[in-house]
């Protein structure tokens, strides 16, 4: 069979799965603290007899754009974003800490501060926040508190806030990133800085993935042309050598 299809069905394959990463970063559009992901390809050239003139390409594993998103003022004092690098810790197994940039928390009927069903992590371990009359997040991820009932303020736990080297971060399926390595844990890092009342939106260019994956669909469906043309070429190759 002509190099010309495997060529074109290495293409093809490579195209669909760069609209699954565009697809996916569209659908995040909105989504608080969201990474847009990139996608990898490597030209490999097909080795055989006569000239080499056929290349394949090949998918490699993608990354992770990590510029900062826009940040959204919403006053509510658990809603909380990250100026600049770094990343809030959440408990994601009995073992596994896992790192975001989503800070929409909230707190459980124990007074556990969550991220969704996750526990958020502070100094010490998951943090829980005693009922209060008035509350307060620093800077440095401090969190203070009138008591309920009034008094002096106090302080009642401080957010686990990391900046890993990025290049050792991989995001997981459940879209929190980890320190590469078996059980690896980043330590708190005190430059880190937080803006309590704003939420960080999605670093997705939503028409710049759009544009991407209109471009895609032409390229693929050139590749599949590319597949017809194979056919058509082996199929009046066949007619001559049944002719003669």
């Amino acid at each position: 069979m002509d190099k010309l299809l495997f060529t074109a069905m290495s293409g093809a394959s490579r195209i669909m799965m760069a609209q699954q990463v565009h697809a996916n970063n569209l659908a995040n559009v909105n989504t608080t603290g969201f990474r847009a992901d990139i996608e990898q390809a490597e030209s490999i050239a097909v080795k055989g007899e006569g000239y080499e003139s056929r290349t394949l390409v090949a998918a490699r594993a993608g990354g992770t754009d990590f510029s900062s998103g826009a940040l959204q003022n919403t006053d509510n004092p658990f809603d909380i974003a990250i100026r600049g690098e770094g990343f809030f810790a959440v408990q994601a197994g009995e073992n596994d800490e896992a790192y975001t940039r989503s800070g929409n928390f909230h707190l459980d009927a124990d007074g556990g501060l969550m991220l969704g069903n996750r526990p958020v992590m502070g100094e010490g371990g998951p943090l829980v926040i005693p009922q209060y009359q008035q509350l307060d997040v620093g800077t440095d991820g401090t969190i203070s508190i009138v008591p309920q009932g009034g008094g002096l303020v106090q302080e009642v736990g401080r957010l686990k806030l990391v900046k890993p080297d990025l290049d050792n971060v991989r995001k997981g399926e459940d879209g929190l990133f980890r320190v590469a390595g078996a059980g690896a844990q980043a330590d708190m890092d005190e430059t880190v800085s937080v803006a309590s009342g704003y939420l960080e939106s999605s670093n997705v260019n939503a028409i710049d993935s759009l544009i991407n994956n209109m471009s895609l669909s032409r390229n693929f469906e050139f590749q599949v042309k590319m597949m017809k043309t194979a056919e058509d070429l082996a199929t009046a190759g066949n007619r001559i050598i049944r002719g003669s």
